[in-house]
């Protein structure tokens, strides 16, 4: 397929402010792109169209979980720029500290599906009748948890494959009309996102470096990603993953995630730091604990409350 120039093109970004979102702002602008910059901090979004320089630049205050909110962004883009060639939804969040299935709050958890999933959905719904006009571009990001272990981290791992499954099925929807759609799948992201697993929560980079092997365990740049991003838009890439040492994971995961979740329930230090966390949750609460082995406890049809 013919490179997809991106020089005048249109392109909208959710979570524009977050690392990954600002740096691909910044590839997408030295290509001569249009950028529609999404996010909830007026004053970030502000800062960055003024870094930017302004021209070709049009920030807009809007949360994803606003479907009436994301159809007027999306209109004033159309109206500033004639068009809306490509799509990034970008936006998405993550636990503040790693949490397990039995002592996550119900709230956050469903909040994460929230953005992440329907903010997702929302996004792509209200660009794609411009994006299809224009035969242009749907990206999304997921991460590399759309098909590695999510454990401690389970909404976030949900969301990220429900996302790809989304743009699975855009994609073969969208063959007929000449537009097309890609996931993006980057690794550990140097973000305010990923800090908590680097250093910020002493449990959470413990699991880390328990459960992923060395060469799996360093975080990138988000220069990096957005390089790939957009060069990935240019190729009409149906998948994007970045760094490329996560790809045979990704497409020998029918083998490999077996093998990986074995090996993660026979390993005991990982096991131990789980119900260390299970434990200090329950210490904090002030609840008794649901025994010795894990989080729950079944109480007649009852669950013990975290």
């Amino acid at each position: 397929m013919a490179r997809y120039s991106l020089t005048g093109r249109t392109v909208l970004i959710t979570g524009a402010t977050g690392g990954i979102g600002t740096a691909t702002a910044h590839s997408l602008h030295a290509r001569e792109a249009n950028v529609v910059l999404l996010g909830r901090d007026t004053t970030a979004l502000s800062a960055l169209a003024r870094r930017l320089g302004e021209e070709r630049v049009l920030p807009l205050t809007a949360d994803v979980t606003d479907p009436a909110a994301l159809d007027e962004a999306v209109a004033r883009a159309v109206h500033r720029f004639g068009g809306l060639d490509v799509v990034f939804a970008n936006a998405g969040i993550a636990p503040a500290r790693p949490a397990t299935m039995a002592t996550i709050e119900p709230a956050l958890f469903e909040r994460i599906i929230e953005v992440n999933v329907l903010g997702t959905w929302r996004t792509v719904r209200a660009a794609l009748p411009y994006v299809v006009a224009r035969r242009g571009h749907v990206l999304v990001n997921a991460s590399v948890y759309a098909y590695v272990n999510g454990a401690v981290n389970a909404p976030y791992a949900a969301s990220k494959a429900a996302v790809e499954q989304l743009v699975r099925a855009l994609r073969v929807e969208l063959a007929g009309c000449g537009a097309t759609a890609g996931v993006l799948y980057p690794g550990w992201v140097e973000t305010t996102m990923s800090r908590v697993a680097f250093g910020a929560d002493l449990l959470a980079t413990q699991m880390r470096q328990a459960a992923f092997p060395r060469l799996f365990a360093h975080s990138i740049e988000p220069e990096l990603v957005a390089d790939r991003a957009v060069r990935g838009i240019e190729r009409r890439a149906a998948s994007i993953t970045v760094p490329r040492r996560w790809q045979p994971v990704g497409v020998l995961r029918g083998i490999v995630n077996p093998l990986i979740d074995r090996a993660l329930i026979r390993h005991k230090p990982l096991q131990s730091l789980l119900r260390s966390l299970e434990s200090g949750a329950r210490d904090v609460r002030g609840q008794s604990g649901c025994g010795p082995g894990c989080g729950y406890q079944a109480v007649g049809h009852h669950r013990c409350a975290h």
